[in-house]
């Protein structure tokens, strides 16, 4: 009968899974010191005047803050209407872009068609054409033909569909046994009926993070915003930064302040979307 593993064996293991331990929390805490230390000076800069900013060696902990930057970049800054438009393309975007991909996931997933493979392939290519390309077409057919600048339609029109979110979808559709399908027809359901009560509420968590990743793509986007607006009522909050450094070139701290007030939706939105996140990322990653 083999002899059990005596308790002074057991302790070179087990200070090395500590030992490993220890170096994984360190390594975390290290990529967050670098990840999070720019966003605490940031708020550090919005909290000190200028000639603090300036100064060297820099402030890292203000024993006097001043919040009057804040009311200063919301209001003079005219941030808050900024960040309304920013809401409204950001939301009507990620609507669009959740909405087309699974109806188009779905077809690529569950429908036999002609040139089925030949059209998918095409969603593909248009993932390797940068939005660059498309910029001149987009501005005369939106701007020019369309007469749609300065207006939410236009902000929001190229964006309403990608080929990433479709192929995003149609692979964790796929992961979807046929045999739910089978069943769901003799119960009566079309494809709507199937696609709604079935295929949606398991994709689920694919489907948050897609919306997740979407919104922040459209809320941080520059260029398209800046060449098809001019009135600043249909302006979003990154123009609005832009401008804002523009007026406020002595006055730093309301820079710093007007990009912190810029980031804290995509904070509340990271916080209340974790767990989402987190599985959507992950789902697939264990079978069995």
């Amino acid at each position: 009968m083999p002899a059990e593993p005596s308790a002074t064996s057991a302790r070179p293991g087990r200070r090395l899974v500590v030992a490993k331990r220890i170096g994984n929390y360190a390594l975390l805490s290290a990529v967050a010191f670098v990840v999070l230390f720019p966003i605490y000076i940031t708020v550090v800069n919005s909290l000190i005047p200028t000639k603090e900013i300036l100064q060297r060696p820099p402030t890292f902990f203000p024993t006097s803050p001043r919040f009057g930057a804040y009311t200063e970049a919301f209001g003079a800054g005219h941030l808050g209407r900024y960040l309304v438009n920013s809401f409204v393309v950001a939301s009507l975007i990620t609507v669009g872009q959740v909405g087309t991909a699974i109806l188009a996931a779905y077809a690529f997933a569950f429908l036999d068609f002609p040139f089925k493979r030949t059209l998918f392939f095409a969603f593909l290519a248009t993932l390797m054409v940068p939005f660059e390309v498309t910029i001149v077409a987009n501005y005369d057919t939106i701007v020019n033909r369309l007469g749609w600048g300065d207006s939410y339609q236009g902000l929001v029109l190229p964006f309403l569909a990608t080929g990433f979110a479709a192929f995003l979808l149609r692979q964790t559709f796929l992961g979807v046994p046929r045999d739910l399908r089978d069943a769901a027809a003799l119960d009566g359901y079309g494809h709507l009926r199937f696609l709604a009560r079935v295929v949606v509420p398991l994709a689920r968590p694919t489907i948050a993070a897609l919306g997740v990743f979407s919104f922040l793509l459209a809320w941080n986007q520059y260029l398209w915003p800046l060449i098809v607006t001019n009135d600043e009522r249909y302006r979003t909050v990154q123009i609005g930064l832009k401008a804002l450094r523009g007026q406020s070139l002595d006055r730093l701290d309301v820079v710093f302040a007007g990009t912190i007030i810029a980031a804290i939706p995509i904070f509340v939105l990271l916080i209340v979307f974790n767990r989402q996140l987190i599985r959507g990322l992950t789902q697939g990653a264990v079978k069995g």
